[in-house]
C-alpha cells in the first residue's frame, strides 16, 4: 500500500471509529432512542465521510508535494474507510436492544483502535503498548466527554 493510501486509511478508519463511537455516546446519553442513534451514524457515515475526504484533499494538495494521483488515492481512500467503518456502527443498533448495542459497540471501536495501534506500531518499530495506550486514552476520553455532553443535552432540552 502506498503513502497516499496508507494516509487515506489510517485517517478513515480512526477518524471513523472515534466520531462515530462520540456521536453514538452523545446520542444515546441525550436522547436513548435507536432510531437517533442510527440516523446519527448513517449521517455522519456520508456527511462527516465526504468532509474528512476533502479535508484530506485539500491537505495533500496543500503540501504541494503530491501528484494528481495521490492527491486522488487518498481523497478516495479516506473517504471509503470513513464511510465502511462508521457504517460498521450500525451492525450492533440494528439488530440488539440499545444498550447492549452501545456496549459493543465501544467494545468494536476500541477492538479496531487496539489493532490498527498494534500494526502501526510494529510498523514502526516502536513499543506497542505505548501506542495503544495513547490511542486508547483519547479514544475513551471522547467517549467520556460525548456521554456527559449528551446528559448536559438532554438536561437543557
Amino acid at each position: 500500500m502506498n503513502h497516499s493510501k496508507k494516509k487515506g486509511f489510517s485517517f478513515g478508519l480512526t477518524s471513523g471509529v472515534i466520531t462515530t463511537l462520540g456521536l453514538i455516546i452523545g446520542l444515546h446519553s441525550g436522547t436513548h432512542s435507536s432510531a437517533i442513534v442510527l440516523g446519527g451514524i448513517l449521517v455522519i457515515a456520508v456527511a462527516d465521510a465526504f468532509s474528512d475526504a476533502l479535508g484530506i484533499h485539500i491537505s495533500e494538495e496543500f503540501e504541494g508535494i503530491h501528484n494528481f494521483k495521490e492527491i486522488w488515492e487518498a481523497t478516495i481512500v479516506t473517504f471509503l474507510s470513513k464511510f465502511i467503518f462508521s457504517l460498521t456502527f450500525a451492525v450492533p443498533i440494528l439488530f440488539l436492544n440499545l444498550y447492549p448495542a452501545i456496549i459493543a459497540s465501544v467494545i468494536w471501536g476500541m477492538s479496531l483502535i487496539i489493532i490498527f495501534s498494534y500494526y502501526m506500531a510494529v510498523k514502526q518499530n516502536v513499543k506497542p503498548a505505548k501506542v495503544i495506550a495513547e490511542h486508547l486514552f483519547i479514544a475513551i476520553t471522547v467517549i467520556f466527554a460525548t456521554h456527559y455532553i449528551g446528559d448536559l443535552a438532554a438536561k437543557l432540552g
